[in-house]
């Protein structure tokens, strides 16, 4: 691969090349990535969506917005940093193209900005939920009609392929969705493969899938003009910056859902504080921590310190292997290489113990599961009938609601992608309160 490529500017509909070199330096392409994600309905919605507990009534908690925006800020920090070293590397890219060490902190920001932009209510049981329904519940009546792919689309969900999908799709008077460049989009292709073949290789790109049938045409065009190298099943190598994406999203998720679980009560502040103080003690000033009385002022000092830490250690990791990552060989996340992986592998565990499985998380889990079977049962069964001529009032109400363009949908998968992608935009709060008028609550 080859990073002049890589930094593609173009965006979909472009007649004209866009080339970095005549971009305007106080309104790059790439910042304009990230201003429209920032100012999407879809984005917004994130800030009523779960990152850890479900329906939070506590403001100490995380939810996907606050989460997604330090995440952009470690991103932004990662991408500049390598973003330096490519370019004394490789000169070319300013001294020829124009590029600066700023486009790839505007990338990465951008990127993971948007990374859980496709995450259905109630967090990662959200996705599951709605597999679990055309697996297992009523959904599964649908396989017959499907083709392979198109049916593991749906019992495999996933919020990486939704996500591009609410980036890219096409609505009234919007072409192209968000229209962003091609070397974002290229960034936040996590898994840049469809649903089938599922995990071909041990490689970190095959571990899920980031497109769903629907869009794999202009996904596919993203991918060749990136220059993504092209393996068999239609599955592509990572853009390298996507590493980086991934390696903000890992930080802050080790150590923002562990503070999360302190905030909560789940874990003990002082076992809190020695896991990290474990993680950063190589770059600890002991005199100016032992200053600090309050629990949470260390707790900020060391979070601090750790975030640190760990971008420093990602950057080298991608130095190191440019080489590699370039050539698609490099087949797992930045973090599984650095110097604190075993800390890094301590603190999740505490996180899946204290919090992920604690009795507050299963309770709303539950009902996640419940509400969103509840939905999909209420829409597909809604678009059936339409599709059968046999539509209710009940049936129209609900089209009505969803406000879908019902000239775009002409099969099965069609209505049955819609339903996902809309019941998926809800936010949590959404979803309940369309639940609850659903069982006759007002």
């Amino acid at each position: 691969m080859q990073w002049e490529k890589l930094l593609s500017l173009k965006r979909q509909g472009d007649t004209n090349k866009r080339l970095r070199i005549e971009q305007d330096e106080t309104r790059l392409g790439f910042e304009v990535d990230y201003d429209r994600i920032i100012f999407s309905s879809a984005f917004r919605s994130l800030q009523d969506k779960t990152q850890v507990i479900p329906l939070s009534k506590t403001s100490f908690v995380h939810t996907r917005l606050t989460h997604s925006l330090e995440v952009s800020v470690v991103g932004r920090s990662l991408g500049r940093a390598v973003g330096k070293a490519i370019l004394e590397r490789h000169p070319y890219l300013e001294k020829t193209h124009g590029y600066r060490f700023n486009d790839f902190g505007a990338i990465v920001a951008a990127a993971s900005l948007a990374h859980d932009i496709g995450n259905p209510p109630f967090g990662h049981s959200g996705e599951k939920a709605i597999g679990d329904y055309f697996l297992n519940g009523n959904g599964n009546r649908f396989k017959k009609v499907l083709t392979d792919k198109e049916f593991q689309d749906l019992v495999d969900f996933e919020g990486n392929a939704n996500g591009f999908k609410i980036l890219t799709e096409s609505k009234h008077g919007v072409e192209g969705g968000l229209r962003l460049s091609y070397g974002t989009l290229g960034a936040f292709m996590k898994y840049p493969k469809e649903s089938l073949p599922k995990k071909p290789t041990p490689h970190i790109a095959d571990k899920k899938y980031g497109v769903f049938q629907s869009e794999v045409s202009f996904f596919t065009e993203v991918a060749e003009e990136l220059g993504l190298l092209k393996m068999e099943n239609n599955r592509y190598s990572r853009h390298p910056l996507t590493f980086l994406v991934e390696a903000a999203d890992d930080i802050c998720y080790t150590l923002i859902d562990f503070e999360d679980g302190i905030n909560l009560g789940l874990i003990e502040e002082e076992l809190a504080l020695e896991y990290l103080v474990n993680l950063v003690k190589d770059t600890l000033q002991k005199k100016k921590y032992s200053k600090l009385t309050q629990a949470s002022d260390r707790l900020a000092y060391l979070r601090s310190l750790a975030i640190n830490t760990l971008i420093e250690e990602a950057v080298s990791v991608f130095i190191k292997n440019e080489e590699k990552i370039l050539k698609g060989t490099f087949g797992n996340s930045l973090l599984d290489h650095c110097n604190y992986t075993s800390q890094i592998n301590d603190i999740i565990k505490v996180s899946v113990e204290k919090v992920y499985k604690s009795q507050e998380v299963i309770e709303k889990e539950i009902a996640g599961y419940k509400i969103l079977t509840t939905l999909l049962d209420g829409f597909t069964q809604a678009f059936e009938r339409k599709q059968n001529h046999q539509l209710r009032h009940y049936d129209k109400l609900l089209i009505s609601a969803s406000q879908l363009n019902m000239d775009e949908i002409h099969s099965t998968y069609d209505y049955l992608m819609a339903s996902c992608n809309y019941i998926s935009k809800l936010t949590d709060g959404n979803a309940l309160l369309l639940f609850q008028k659903m069982n006759g609550k007002i």
